[in-house]
């Protein structure tokens, strides 16, 4: 199972994150910056709050956090299928 085990602000709304396979590199996250929960990033020196929790999540506090595997996702640009090969699609069968 991937888990991100290092992450930190950059400018501009904007992470660096490493993940447990050795993936790293920066995640731009300003299209979400000062809109619904998101809006928590433009108090001063919130964002650079972020953090790993305890349940391996990309947080800034205990009900901000963003899922690290979309952020995976972003950052290498694969799929779904290709992150978790072994994921059964929940489409309905032909056969009914």
């Amino acid at each position: 199972m991937l888990q991100p085990v290092q992450v930190r602000a950059l400018p501009g709304y904007r992470i660096w994150i490493e993940y447990s396979d050795g993936v790293r590199g920066e995640v731009d996250l300003s299209d979400m910056a000062g809109k619904g929960v998101f809006k928590a990033w433009d108090e001063t020196g919130f964002f650079e709050k972020v953090h790993i929790s305890a349940h391996r999540t990309v947080a800034w506090n205990d009900e901000l956090d963003i899922c690290p595997d979309a952020l995976y996702m972003e950052l290498t640009g694969k799929s779904v299928e290709e992150v978790f090969p072994n994921l059964k699609s929940f489409a309905p069968s032909s056969n009914a």
